[in-house]
């Protein structure tokens, strides 16, 4: 594992009683970004997919940085209301009991095209359950799921069991590369 690892603040305070990780000091560090993108990127297989979908916000940075290291389009999905055209929506239930609305552009993603989607932080699964089901309802193949963390947890435990997840952690805990999906 890299220096990078050491510009995650692991001191954040998220909702009430949850701990967060803030990894955006890395983003600022043009060499640990890099080397976060390498190991992120490494053991994947750019002829596994044609173009990478982002999760609005964070993930939107790594998606992009993914997508142009592999030579890939990128989709994102965004909140509700961001997109200025017809988009295919899906509502989500938030930990506090409150609803978040996704949405994907319509006919961002041609039927049949294999994508691989990413986000930050996997917490619950939620979140990403549903760009994943965006994804499917537009006709796309979901050939792989990368994210800096994936807890896991009984509401995880669909991702990591039907898609093949690329972490670099579990459960906040750094992962040893192994060239494989982790």
């Amino acid at each position: 594992m890299r220096d990078y690892l050491a510009l995650i603040d692991s001191q954040t305070l998220g909702l009430p009683g949850m701990r967060c990780r803030d990894i955006t000091p890395i983003f600022s560090d043009p060499e640990a970004f890099a080397a976060l993108l390498e190991d992120l990127c490494h053991g994947l297989d750019p002829k596994s997919f044609e173009l990478v979908v982002g999760i609005e916000a964070l993930g939107f940075i790594l998606a992009t940085a993914v997508a142009l290291r592999t030579g890939k389009g990128l989709v994102p999905i965004r909140k509700a209301g961001k997109l200025p055209v017809r988009t295919d929506r899906l509502e989500l239930p938030e930990v506090r009991g409150q609803k978040r609305t996704l949405e994907l552009r319509s006919g961002a993603i041609p039927s049949g095209t294999p994508v691989l989607v990413v986000d930050d932080w996997i917490r619950s699964g939620a979140q990403m359950l549903g760009a994943i089901q965006l994804v499917e309802g537009q006709g796309g193949v979901v050939a792989g799921v990368l994210a800096l963390n994936i807890d896991e947890r009984e509401s995880t435990q669909p991702l990591l069991a039907h898609y093949r997840c690329h972490t670099l952690f579990r459960n906040g805990k750094p992962l040893a590369l192994s060239g494989s999906a982790r």
